[in-house]
């Protein structure tokens, strides 16, 4: 049996003294698409042209390490891919996780790499393994897959022996 999670609304409510969340209200709640407290986690949900002012706004919030950058693909979903970035705050002892959702008509989001520059490998990551581009990256191009090489493995529907 499956148990509901709270909406947007009441995770804000409860969680208003939260250093991540009163930064990101105070600064434009309307950026805030969705919000989760789920296995002792907050995920919030950043409108995609927003990501870059989410995250320089949650890291003036004491959230210093930008742990990861990693995506999934929901394909057939649409929206197709979700950008998760893993964020730590080591003076608040805890970790956030910033969501963007991108379409596949436009897989491509703003780079966070002027706010924290140890994005730059993890989204090179993405894209590489993904097919999700980041607009104004210093360095986009492939760091794991051969520069010739068709395709985004990580794909859902990228074929399991590759293009032919």
């Amino acid at each position: 049996m499956s148990e509901t999670l709270p909406d947007k609304e009441s995770v804000l409510r409860e969680m208003a003294n939260h250093p991540a969340v009163s930064a990101i209200a105070a600064w434009n709640a309307e950026a805030l698409t969705d919000a989760r407290w789920d296995r002792n986690e907050l995920t919030l949900t950043i409108a995609r042209e927003e990501i870059v002012a989410a995250a320089r706004t949650v890291q003036q919030a004491g959230y210093n390490f930008l742990e990861d950058v990693t995506a999934v693909d929901w394909f057939p979903a649409i929206p197709r891919f979700q950008i998760s970035y893993h964020i730590v705050s080591h003076s608040h002892k805890e970790r956030i996780r910033l969501r963007v959702l991108v379409d596949e008509a436009s897989p491509s989001l703003e780079t966070i790499t002027n706010v924290w520059p140890s994005a730059n490998y993890y989204e090179r990551e993405v894209f590489d393994l993904f097919g999700v581009r980041f607009d104004g990256h210093p360095n986009m191009r492939r760091i794991m897959m051969p520069e010739d090489w068709s395709g985004h493995p990580l794909r859902k529907d990228y074929p399991v022996e590759g293009y032919r």
